[in-house]
């Protein structure tokens, strides 16, 4: 055998190895290349909410893409929205995305079906709060319970009325923390 007969015949058998390995390779690759619609998921939270990408009530933002989330067998479930955002989750998989949404403005209808007995068209004003805390006013964040709690000296990044969450800060470069109005110069941290 000659020196480019041999070359050639090792050539062919390493070809045919990575040929084979690829046949091998490939389908696991391609199974594992499959994750959940992103873009259908946005629809689902923009159904749900009743209001599309960038609008009063709607997500803030898509969800991110660079996400890698395992394919939901069944209908992702949606819920919201809970402390300014929409919930995406599937059981079947065990994931969940929080996905952030903008403040809906006051007056804009709810999207739940009216109380048994109310009348069909009929609109009921909302009244309107009154805001006791306003942007850049000290207020004292307070988080516990009845038996322990501890309270920190915070600044309002925005204004609200009793009842509303609103995002407050130690100083201008800390991280924000959502808290909910208790009364003029008072909020309340969430519980876990």
């Amino acid at each position: 055998m000659t020196r480019k007969t041999l070359i050639s015949s090792l050539f062919r058998s390493l070809l045919h190895g990575l040929t084979w390995l690829g046949l091998l390779v490939a389908p696991a690759y391609a199974a594992g290349a499959e994750f959940e619609n992103l873009d259908r998921l946005d629809s689902l939270v923009a159904m749900t909410v009743g209001a599309n990408l960038g609008e009063p009530g709607g997500p803030v933002a898509p969800i991110d893409r660079r996400l890698r989330l395992k394919p939901c067998p069944a209908m992702p479930k949606v819920e919201g929205p809970v402390f300014g955002a929409a919930i995406v989750s599937c059981a079947e998989t065990g994931w969940r995305v929080r996905v952030p949404l903008s403040a809906a403005p006051a007056d804009r209808a709810p999207l739940f079906a009216a109380a048994p007995g109310a009348r069909a068209g009929a609109q009921r004003s909302a009244p309107v709060a009154e805001t006791v805390v306003k942007k850049g006013d000290p207020v004292e964040l307070v988080a516990g319970s009845d038996v322990f709690s501890v309270s920190r000296l915070m600044i309002a990044d925005e204004d609200g009325a009793v009842g509303d969450m609103i995002r407050v800060r130690e100083g201008p470069k800390s991280a924000p923390v959502s808290a909910r109005v208790e009364r003029a110069g008072r909020v309340r941290a969430p519980t876990i």
